[in-house]
């Protein structure tokens, strides 16, 4: 296996002026599964195109197990690349696209044998080894492709977008049985999608990109819990960070947070919340960040631990999930989703009393964006 190194790596096409990657530096270690994620024109996609060698570097330096790879062909860097579209050879039938790599490099045929019943075992393959891609169904095909790249036993596995031409409850099972796929290789795999679900259930590390600058790359923990930035923050989850207006104040209780959603409500800030950076934005307006599953209808067991911290707010829409529900509801001009119990009785138009985890709140810097709370 092997650890990839991006040392400030640059795209930059011909006759524009914006950049597509801006010098990021990355290091993916050996064996580790790295996602990167981002919204659609990030430059996640371009970026492992560059690793591939599908695209050049325009500045800064590819380095794969210590080597130098920006002027070396793509076919000898010892990768492999699973696409969106399976790219599967349609007159071949599974065993032959399966090994065809290994053929053209003239392998000899009981080693491609040997190699092909163990990669189709560990996909479940064997029954369909003389199916023509025409014959699959979307989960097969994409089982195809991924056995077509680790037959080769790649150093790095890179893959874009693999699963999003697959319905959301094959999604689920795929993304399973890439993990397992990893533990059993362990090699390793830098993976592109723009589903957080992806990112959070998959990575080692996730890698979360915007406008082509890495905004922050740290365990799915951490990125979740405790984002660098406001984009972070309201990229990552679902649904989204909810964000208010509002102040840090001085009260005869210290700090607390005014004019939610500009209208009278405070919330408290607890020692854990409170930085050197909040203390500093004394009497200065922020923005408050308050993630739907932070939020608890008042028949809650949690509820009254949070009763210094409750938001009046007009319910909009409420969507039934099953086994919860999206309550839509807005704080002044300002909207706020809480993701409650599914029994509780709310409906449009009522007042809403959320009772919100102090202890989960973020403060985020509306000049930079940056997250200044604890």
């Amino acid at each position: 296996m092997a650890e990839v190194r991006l040392e400030k790596f640059t795209k930059i096409y011909p006759g524009n002026e914006e950049y597509t990657v801006k010098e990021t530096s990355l290091t993916v270690k050996d064996k580790e599964f790295v996602v990167l994620v981002g919204p659609s024109g990030c430059g996640k996609s371009t970026m492992l195109r560059m690793v591939a060698g599908l695209e050049e570097i325009s500045s800064g330096s590819l380095y794969i197990d210590n080597s130098m790879m920006n002027d070396v062909p793509p076919k000898n860097r010892d990768i492999a690349m699973v696409f969106q579209n399976y790219a599967l050879y349609p007159h071949m039938n599974v065993e032959e696209n399966i090994c065809f790599a290994l053929s053209l490099k003239k392998v000899p045929k009981d080693e491609i044998k040997a190699r092909v019943t163990k990669t189709s075992s560990m996909l479940g393959l064997n029954e369909l080894l003389h199916r023509l891609p025409k014959q699959l169904s979307g989960g097969q095909r994409q089982r195809v492709a991924l056995g077509r790249a680790i037959i080769r036993e790649p150093k790095v596995l890179l893959m874009d977008e693999p699963l999003s031409n697959l319905d959301a409850k094959l999604r689920g099972q795929m993304r399973a049985e890439i993990l397992k796929l990893h533990q059993t290789i362990q090699n390793t795999i830098l993976y592109v999608t723009h589903d957080q679900v992806e990112a959070m259930t998959m990575a080692d590390r996730i890698v979360v990109l915007n406008g082509g600058v890495v905004q922050q790359a740290d365990t799915p923990h951490e990125v979740y819990n405790r984002p660098v930035n406001k984009f972070v923050a309201g990229f990552m989850g679902s649904p989204p960070m909810n964000f208010l207006s509002a102040e840090v104040a001085e009260g005869p209780n210290g700090l607390h947070l005014k004019g939610l959603g500009s209208q009278d409500y405070e919330l408290p800030l607890r020692d854990q919340i409170l930085t050197e950076k909040v203390q500093a934005l004394k009497g200065k307006k922020v923005v408050l960040g308050i993630r739907p599953e932070d939020i608890y209808d008042a028949s809650n067991p949690k509820a009254p631990e949070f009763r210094d911290s409750v938001i009046a707010c007009k319910v909009d829409i409420v969507e039934p999930l099953g086994s919860e529900l999206y309550v839509h509801t807005h704080v002044g001009s300002e909207s706020m989703i809480g993701r409650i119990e599914p029994d509780v009785q709310v409906q449009s138009g009522q007042v809403f009393q959320a009772h919100v985890d102090p202890m989960k709140i973020h403060i985020f810097d509306p000049g930079t964006d940056v997250r200044v709370s604890g």
